[in-house]
């Protein structure tokens, strides 16, 4: 009995330590650490299709394009979430496009700008995996292999050849955006919603702001290689103010490269600014990995 429960719990949550660190990174790094040969070209097409709203680029001589971004970064600024500790409890699906789905329920624990605990639980209730996340570093727990293994946080950038860091991750299991530069070269107004542009050194980031509520709405990052074609696509949904904080519930997320892979969100609790603690004993008989 205790075999067939260990093989379950691996097929739901697969053990790879990489793919771990996607799941940790959701939006962002997902596709990043999954490989096949599938073109993505349908799925491309879908992503790239053109609305028929006008777009105003910052370089038109006749808008004042200073004043620009700073209303869209004041908006931006305004809608981020402020804390000092996070916790939730997040329900994980995962499918790519081999049909193949996955579930786990993901627990969340978040000391401001030092320390992000993770533990990830499959279906049958077993904890499968421990992680800690600080500035300099990663630790994580395989509780069905009895190992453990530490990677800095430089080795996840040469990995995933993104220079994300602690505080990206940080933002990301908040629902704060990341990859959004200051260089902001288009932007676009429908109804309420207005959409920016920015360009940085590794991602064409396009951002939509519900602006009456200062909620993002969708958030698209387009690789600036355009060899790689690496693009994820980010919608927040179910937004519910609790504590003051207005915080996205229901997030889905599409990551294309050259494989696809859908991830929905779904936070069932969560709380700020409440005393949490972080365990993460490492048994004497794990062996380091």
């Amino acid at each position: 009995m205790v075999t067939v429960e260990k093989n379950e719990i691996e097929d739901i949550m697969n053990k790879k330590i990489n793919y771990l660190f996607g799941i940790i990174m959701m939006p962002v790094l997902l596709a990043l650490v999954v490989t096949s040969c599938r073109s993505t070209r349908t799925i491309q097409t879908a992503i790239n299709k053109k609305d028929t709203a006008s777009v105003i680029a910052m370089s038109d001589p006749t808008i004042d394009s200073a004043a620009i971004m700073e209303s869209i970064g004041i908006k931006i600024y305004n809608g981020r979430i402020n804390f000092n500790t996070f916790s939730a409890k997040v329900k994980l699906d995962y499918s790519d496009q081999s049909g193949k789905n996955q579930n786990a329920s993901v627990f969340i624990k978040i000391h401001k700008d030092s320390l992000i605990w993770v533990s990830l639980t499959g279906a049958l209730g077993v904890e499968g995996f421990r992680a800690i996340i600080k500035p300099d570093s990663v630790w994580l727990m395989d509780k069905l292999e009895k190992t453990y293994t530490i990677k800095s946080i430089s080795s996840l950038q040469e990995l995933t050849g993104l220079p994300f860091d602690f505080y990206a991750m940080q933002d990301v299991l908040l629902g704060n955006p990341i990859y959004f530069s200051e260089k902001i070269i288009s932007f676009e107004t429908k109804g309420s919603n207005l959409t920016a542009v920015s360009k940085g050194g590794y991602f064409k980031h396009s951002l939509t702001i519900d602006t009456v509520n200062n909620q993002i709405v969708q958030s698209k990052l387009d690789d600036i290689e355009e060899s790689r074609s690496r693009t994820s696509f980010m919608y927040f949904r179910g937004y519910t103010l609790q504590q003051g904080r207005n915080l996205s519930t229901q997030r889905d997320i599409t990551v294309t490269e050259k494989t696809s892979v859908n991830v929905k969100l779904d936070f069932k609790q969560w709380s700020f600014d409440e005393s949490q603690t972080y365990p993460f004993n490492i048994p004497k008989t794990y062996k380091l990995k």
